[in-house]
């Protein structure tokens, strides 16, 4: 495993990070330990989860999940780089959500709590918080830092000029900043690509790329369709629509793939794995064979030439401004 370091941080992490979302309503207990267990012998050492994770408002199960995972030992804290996110209802008082020092204070220990740990590598906010300043942000967050509760602090969902506006005002705190940034970024969605990842790799913040498969419309969903296999969540109700949106795009993208020898899950990660400032896509296995799986895009290396036919299927963006002026 060829690790990489995260944003113009000294963190080392793998380049694919394990997310846990799925651990707890999709994926049973018994299961997710298994998957953390093999992506550790996979060399895969960094892992993402969020205080809401689990689907039971305030309960933080995956968290959970992952701190009963912890305390098993065997060395899986010490080996696991752990990425966990505030920002989303947490209960039904109001300070029991979002960015403010209150929230923050309280939300990181409770998922200390929950995890078993006394120490959060990679504390991000889930979104920005339009209602409080960076000012009160980024104390609140030098507070943890000095208490020894978290390492580094991230964002996840920021525009380009929160990314901006975050760094300057951590800037005047003598305060390293945010070192990671997790946007949703995919073949079919670039948006990012104008404003978001300039800023990125401007500030040294490394972007971990959410829903690298588009939820499943990159992963092969037309040859499971014609092959009549269990599609899962790739053709579920809500992804119908946007599979006739993009079916011309879809069918073009499958045929790329059978050129290329390569399964279409795996271009779409060793894809992503080419592009500015992107540390490590997040890979967010159901079960053990979807992880497995997910190691060979770390295998391919897309030519200057299937990199162009893939910007000519999902066209992107130039940087800002150059995609609206000149």
């Amino acid at each position: 495993m060829d690790y990489v370091n995260l944003g113009r941080s000294g963190l080392l992490v793998s380049p694919l990070c394990l997310g846990t979302m799925n651990f707890g309503p999709r994926t049973s207990e018994e299961d997710s330990f298994a998957i953390m267990d093999r992506a550790h012998e996979l060399g895969l050492n960094f892992f993402d989860t969020a205080n809401t994770y689990g689907g039971k408002k305030g309960e933080g199960v995956t968290e959970s999940i992952i701190g009963r995972w912890f305390v098993q030992g065997g060395g899986r804290r010490e080996r696991t780089v752990i990425a966990t996110k505030l920002y989303g209802d947490m209960g039904d008082w109001p300070n029991e959500r979002r960015l403010s020092a209150l929230n923050i204070r309280r939300a990181c220990d409770a998922s200390l709590k929950r995890l078993q740990t006394d120490y959060i590598d990679v504390y991000q906010a889930h979104h920005v918080d339009r209602n409080t300043p960076f000012e009160e942000f980024w104390e609140a967050m030098e507070v943890l830092r000095q208490q020894g509760k978290i390492l580094y602090v991230g964002s996840s969902n920021f525009a380009g000029w929160h990314l901006a506006k975050a760094q300057e005002s951590a800037a005047r705190r003598r305060f390293m900043g945010l070192v990671s940034e997790q946007s949703h970024y995919n073949l079919l969605t670039r948006a990012v690509e104008m404003e978001v990842l300039p800023a990125c790799e401007d500030y040294g913040i490394g972007v971990i790329p959410w829903s690298p498969l588009a939820g499943g419309l990159l992963s092969g969903v037309l040859r499971k369709l014609d092959s009549g296999a269990d599609t899962g969540r790739s053709v579920a109700d809500h992804m119908v629509k946007q599979l006739e949106k993009h079916r011309d795009k879809i069918e073009q993208y499958e045929k790329l793939c059978d050129e290329l020898g390569e399964h279409p899950a795996d271009v779409a990660l060793a894809w992503l794995l080419k592009q500015r400032a992107v540390t490590a896509p997040i890979i967010g296995p159901r079960t053990m064979e979807q992880l497995e799986n997910s190691l060979r895009a770390l295998e391919i290396d897309l030519d200057d030439a299937a990199l162009a036919r893939l910007d000519e299927i999902f066209p992107g963006h130039r940087t800002a401004p150059e995609d609206y002026a000149w």
